[in-house]
C-alpha cells in the first residue's frame, strides 16, 4: 500500500525537516507485520514528495495471530486485501514512521511546523465502506479538496461491478501535523476494521489525535464507532468524554464574555444598530429562507419571526447551550405550531461541511468570524460560499480602529476576550474581495453605527450577491 505526500511550499524539501526523514535517501522499518520503506520521488525546490510503502507479509500475519481472526474460509487468512488497501496497518505505520511528525514538533523547523502549507495526500488504494459520500463526509468538513476514482471488481469483468476500492486524493491548506492525524484516525474508519484488540488504550489515542477537530466534526459519533470497532461501551466513554462535562464551563465563559463586548457598546446602542442594518440588508435581498450561523441566544432570529416575509429561518450554533437560551427566550415550546414551523435550531460547526446548509436564500454571520482561529477561516469560506453558497450572504465583524473610541475598553484590547482577531477596514475588505473573486460573488460594504471621518464606524458589513 502506498501514501504520498506532496508540498508546494519553497523550498519544497523542508518537508524533509517536518517529517525527519532526509528527502536523498531510502529509509526502511522493520514493522511487526511486514517493513515500511520512506523515500521521495520528488525533491525540486518548487516541488516534493515523500511516499510511504509498506509491505505486508500476509504469511506473518497468520503465523503471529495479527491478521484476520479465522472466521470465515480457512484460505482467506493468507488471501485477502490486507497487503494491497490501505488499512489499520498503514496508520499504525504513520504513527511509527513519522512519529514526531504527527505531534507536530520539529527541532530544526518549529515555525514551519506550526504553519499551514500547500499540502496533497494520495492513497493509492483505499477501501470506502460506506462509498465515496461518506469519504467526503468525513474529510471535506476538514477543509479538503477531495478526489476519488473507483476501482472495478475486475477490469475485465466490468458486469461485476464496482469495488469499495478509490484512489483518494486529497489536497488543503493545513499543518502537516493534522494532515498525518486525520490520515491516522479516518483510513481504519473508512476501512471499517482494524488488525488489532481495540480496548480502553484506544479511547485515549482517538481523544488525543482528535483534539482540535473531532469534537465539532459532523459525522464525530460515525467515527467514534468504527474506530473503536462499533464497542458500544468505549464509544459512550469516548463521547461523553468529547463531549460531555467540559461544555458548560466553556458556554458559561462565553456568556460572561459575551457580556463583557455588549457593556462595551451599549453607549452607543450597537446591538440595536446591528440588527437594523442585517436586517435591511435581508428584506433588500428579497430571501425568504434565512440561515443565520453562530445565531447564538437568538437575538436576530427572534427579528426573523417578527417579519412574516422569511418563510424559512434557520439558526445554527456551535454552542448547545446557546441553543438551549435560543429555545427559552423565543419561546419555541410555546409557540403556535404555524410560526414554530418557519423556524428550527440546529448544532453546528462554521468550517465543517453541512448538507443541511444548503438551499437558503440568505446567510446571516453577524459579529462571528473574529471569533475563529486564522488558520481555520479557509475552511469557513468553502462551507458558507463554495458549499452553501446562498445567493446572499451578510457578514458583520467589529471595526478595531473604533476601539480608541471607546472609554472603557483598554488600549490595544480586543472587544471581547475570545476574538482571535480584529480587523482594521482595509484588512476586512480585502479578505472580503477575496472571497467574492474566488467563490462568484459581488460585495458591497455599508458601515454600522456612528461614522467617524478618521477611524470610521465600530462595525463594518459587507454584503455578498451573486446573480
Amino acid at each position: 500500500m502506498l501514501l504520498t505526500i506532496t508540498t508546494t511550499h519553497k523550498p519544497a524539501t523542508d518537508l524533509g525537516y517536518l517529517l525527519h526523514k532526509s528527502p536523498f535517501r531510502v529509509h526502511s522499518f522493520e514493522q511487526v507485520f511486514g517493513k515500511a520503506h520512506v523515500f521521495y520521488p520528488e525533491t525540486a525546490n518548487e516541488r516534493c514528495t515523500a511516499a510511504l510503502l509498506l509491505e505486508i507479509d500476509p504469511i506473518g500475519l497468520v503465523r503471529d495471530r495479527r491478521g484476520p481472526s479465522g472466521e470465515g474460509y480457512a484460505l482467506e487468512q493468507y488471501v485477502n486485501d490486507r497487503p494491497y488497501a490501505a488499512s489499520s496497518f498503514l496508520s499504525v505505520a504513520i504513527a511509527r514512521t513519522f512519529g514526531t511528525a504527527i505531534t507536530g514538533k520539529s527541532k530544526e523547523r518549529q515555525e514551519l511546523a506550526d504553519t499551514p502549507l500547500a499540502l496533497e495526500a494520495q492513497i493509492s488504494v483505499l477501501p470506502c465502506r460506506g462509498g465515496e459520500d461518506l469519504l467526503r463526509r468525513l474529510f471535506e468538513p476538514l477543509g479538503y479538496e477531495v478526489t476519488a476514482a473507483r476501482h472495478p471488481l475486475d477490469e475485465k469483468f466490468p458486469e461485476w461491478g464496482e469495488s469499495p476500492y478509490y484512489t483518494v486524493g486529497l489536497k488543503g491548506t493545513l499543518r502537516l501535523s493534522d494532515l498525518l492525524t486525520h490520515l491516522y484516525v479516518l483510513i481504519p474508519v473508512l476501512d471499517d476494521d482494524k488488525h488489532y484488540w481495540v480496548g480502553d488504550a484506544e479511547v485515549e489515542k482517538l481523544l488525543r489525535h482528535g483534539e482540535g477537530w473531532l469534537r465539532e466534526h459532523p459525522e464525530r459519533e460515525l467515527i467514534t464507532n468504527r474506530y473503536l470497532k462499533h464497542q458500544k461501551r468505549l464509544a459512550r466513554e469516548a463521547l461523553s468524554r468529547l463531549i460531555g462535562d467540559e461544555e458548560p464551563e466553556a458556554d458559561e465563559m462565553a456568556e460572561t464574555r459575551a457580556r463583557e463586548e455588549e457593556a462595551i457598546e451599549k453607549p452607543i446602542s450597537l446591538a440595536d444598530q446591528r440588527m437594523g442594518a442585517v436586517m435591511a440588508a435581508l428584506r433588500s435581498s428579497g430571501a425568504k429562507r434565512v440561515l443565520d450561523l453562530g445565531c447564538g441566544e437568538g437575538r436576530l432570529l427572534r427579528e426573523l419571526l417578527k417579519d412574516k416575509t422569511f418563510s424559512d429561518i434557520v439558526g445554527m450554533d456551535v454552542s448547545h447551550r446557546a441553543l438551549e437560551i435560543a429555545s427559552q427566550k423565543l419561546r419555541l415550546e410555546e409557540m403556535p405550531a404555524m410560526q414554530k414551523g418557519r423556524i428550527r435550531l440546529i448544532h453546528g460547526s462554521l468550517t465543517y461541511r453541512d448538507k443541511r446548509l444548503s438551499g437558503f436564500d440568505a446567510a446571516t454571520v453577524v459579529e462571528v468570524i473574529e471569533h475563529q482561529d486564522p488558520p481555520r477561516l479557509s475552511a469557513f469560506e468553502r462551507v458558507l460560499f463554495e458549499f452553501a453558497c446562498p445567493r446572499t450572504v451578510v457578514v458583520t465583524t467589529p471595526n478595531v480602529e473604533y476601539n480608541v473610541k471607546f472609554e472603557t475598553l483598554p488600549a490595544g484590547k480586543f472587544r471581547h476576550k475570545d476574538h482571535r482577531f480584529e480587523w482594521t477596514r482595509g484588512q476586512f475588505q480585502n479578505w472580503a474581495k477575496g472571497i467574492a473573486e474566488r467563490f462568484g460573488y459581488a460585495v458591497r460594504f455599508l458601515p454600522i453605527g456612528p461614522d467617524d471621518a478618521s477611524v470610521g464606524s465600530p462595525t463594518q458589513m459587507g454584503i455578498f450577491t451573486r446573480g
